[in-house]
């Protein structure tokens, strides 16, 4: 069985702001549920780790929220993205291209290595 993998560090907040701007407003619940099956479940949030990130996302003002009804008529919060959370999403993937790129050019093999 594979193990789960933890969330690095400055990862979650662009999974969630990728996951709304994919899928529009959405629920705490849809979004750990999208983030788990997007990463065919080697990720599994708690909602520890989750809604203070949303809270953070939306004190940033890069989410915005409103109560609505759920689809199982219960009240629950939606999460949106902001025109700054757009921008924060091209800045921080950008970033992580950036870094994969980097750290790729280390793990690449040296001419002899093979």
């Amino acid at each position: 069985m594979a193990r789960k993998q933890e969330v690095q560090q400055g990862t979650l907040a662009l999974m969630i702001l990728r996951t709304l701007d994919v899928l529009g407003p959405l629920h705490g619940y849809g979004i750990a549920r999208r983030i788990e099956e997007t990463s065919k479940s080697r990720i599994t949030l708690n909602y520890g780790t989750l809604y203070p990130a949303l809270l953070k996302l939306e004190q940033e003002g890069f989410v915005i929220a409103e109560w609505r009804q759920s689809e199982t008529n219960r009240r629950a919060k939606f999460y949106a993205l902001s025109m700054a959370g757009r921008r924060q999403l091209a800045r921080e993937a950008r970033e992580w291209h950036q870094t994969a790129d980097l750290i790729a050019a280390f793990l690449a093999p040296r001419p002899g290595e093979l």
